[in-house]
């Protein structure tokens, strides 16, 4: 009997987590990972990776330019262009989603070198930014 509650419990559990993954992702009731919207808008903290992914292949299959002007979003889509607002300081950046992370607690956004280069977001590792919809490739 105890074995029976366990494993329902666990199965409730886990189909529970698959349904949402963060109500900050929600536009009109719609997760952002199934459709992309235009002008769909997110607030949170970004964070940036670079040398020890740099020519690394992403999640969309491209190899990873720390350079460039990409991120990395947990739900949208790849080729989902974003405009990214450096809430601190008001910079802006246009990039593409082409990975999936950050994978810390937290933070919406992984961004490349060069997106945080430009946001001026190098020296803090993170900042809080404004995330908007724009386009898709």
């Amino acid at each position: 009997m105890k074995k029976i509650i366990a494993i329902s419990l666990i199965s409730l559990m886990v189909s529970g987590c698959g349904l949402v993954s963060s109500p900050v992702y929600l536009h009109h009731g719609v997760s952002a990972g199934s459709v992309v919207i235009n002008g769909l808008e997110l607030r949170g903290t970004a964070s940036w990776y670079g040398i020890p992914f740099h020519g690394r292949q992403t999640a969309n299959g491209e190899t990873y330019d720390m350079n460039g002007l990409t991120c990395a979003h947990r739900t949208l889509p790849f080729g989902t262009i974003l405009l990214v607002t450096n809430l601190g300081n008001t910079k802006s950046v246009t990039v593409r989603v082409t990975d999936r992370g950050p994978f810390i607690s937290g933070r919406i956004v992984d961004l490349s070198r060069g997106a945080a280069a430009a946001l001026d977001m190098l020296d803090t590792g993170t900042a809080l930014v404004s995330l908007k919809v724009v386009g898709n490739e």
